[in-house]
């Protein structure tokens, strides 16, 4: 098989039967409830690439992490790179099936390539314009694109750098980047062609299914001009594909101190309540995979005060407040996975210790909300 199975992700999770509350089941597979990112901010620092992925990635997949995130654009395609060299030896190694794990990237930031080249507009002019991927108009703040051609193009370049024959979900990329400038209701017609092109290629076998990756977009307000309605997209997935369309996924961020997910009521359904995202995803049945659950590290400027890690961990098991961080993000009701990204095995290794604790039980999950944590 190309993709991950329903046997082989639960054959994966049998390996790590000592863990608790770890894995959890969507659409037939069982995605560990962390997730390993390959996301690096400012990508045009050469101090990026004076580190890889490859031995952090091999140490996640022995400790029993199964769900692996990246996008096309981060690094210039280095992550994706570096993913598809590990997946290859391991692979041939007999250590781990493609079947076992659920592999995710992402279409719509223009990639370019490292070495970064000289001039981007002319790798630009030369990978996109001269190969009509897309016009000049169609792409947006020199850095975002969703023409179909463009998308097309970026998946069989995604498919290429990670060495396998199809994704498991296949992400477009903050698609709110073109709102103000396409108006909302050309937005919506340009994601129904989206949509209708990844239906015929999963239809191809290249992806078992798809979604779609936002910052703030299912957070603003229904006026704000990024605002996404998530009911309208998975209206335009059933007109396409009927009730066996392959929409099934979103990603958003969620963190400790970012849970607008859980708790920003801005998106309207057609009952004319008020929901927030994690909500109406359930009322959908679409997965929700959890970015930023560091927040880049952000999150540690400060410690985080004791009672926030006596809720998190009240036997006190964990020693860090990034697996307290993790801890919180695992544990939110609703998440399929929480994403965190590291270069260093020993980490990984200290981060996925959360699993030989139990979540938290949802009376200390919902305090942390009352407590002014950090």
């Amino acid at each position: 098989m190309s993709y991950a199975t329903p046997e082989a992700t639960h054959r994966f999770a049998k390996r790590f039967a000592q863990y608790k509350d770890f894995y959890m089941a969507h659409d037939g597979l069982l995605f560990s409830k962390l997730g390993f990112g390959t996301f690096k901010k400012e990508p045009y620092k050469e101090e990026n690439y004076t580190f890889d992925y490859k031995s952090a990635l091999k140490e996640a997949i022995k400790s029993g992490i199964n769900l692996i995130d990246t996008a096309i654009n981060y690094r210039y395609q280095q992550s994706e790179k570096e993913i598809g060299e590990v997946l290859e030896a391991l692979f041939a190694s007999g250590e781990v099936n493609r079947e076992e794990l659920i592999l995710c990237s992402k279409g719509g930031f223009i990639p370019l390539c490292f070495p970064f080249p000289k001039n981007p507009y002319t790798w630009i002019e030369e990978n996109i314009f001269q190969k009509a991927l897309a016009s000049k108009e169609e792409i947006e703040l020199d850095q975002h694109c969703m023409s179909v051609a463009f998308l097309k193009d970026s998946l069989h370049r995604s498919l290429e750098n990670l060495h396998v024959k199809a994704l498991d979900i296949y992400f477009l990329h903050n698609p709110e980047t073109q709102l103000l400038r396409l108006g909302k209701e050309a937005f919506y017609t340009q994601i129904e062609a989206i949509f209708e092109a990844f239906e015929v290629w999963v239809a191809e076998g290249k992806m078992a299914s798809y979604g779609v990756a936002v910052w703030n977009a299912f957070f603003y307000d229904e006026g704000h001009s990024e605002h996404i309605s998530l009911e309208k997209l998975y209206e335009i997935a059933k007109k396409i594909g009927g009730d066996g369309h392959h929409f099934r996924y979103i990603q958003l961020p969620f963190n400790i101190a970012k849970t607008h997910a859980n708790t920003f009521a801005t998106q309207k359904m057609s009952d004319g309540g008020l929901y927030t995202p994690v909500q109406v995803a359930h009322k959908l049945g679409l997965g929700v995979i959890g970015s930023a659950s560091l927040l880049q590290m952000h999150l540690f400027k400060k410690p985080f005060k004791p009672e926030i890690g006596y809720l998190l961990d009240s036997n006190m098991q964990l020693h860090s407040d990034v697996q307290l961080a993790l801890q919180f993000a695992r544990s939110t009701r609703g998440l399929l996975s929480a994403l965190f990204s590291s270069h260093s095995p020993l980490h990984v290794k200290e981060n996925v210790e959360i699993a030989q604790i139990n979540a938290v039980s949802m009376v200390k999950y919902n305090l942390l909300y009352k407590v002014d944590g950090r």
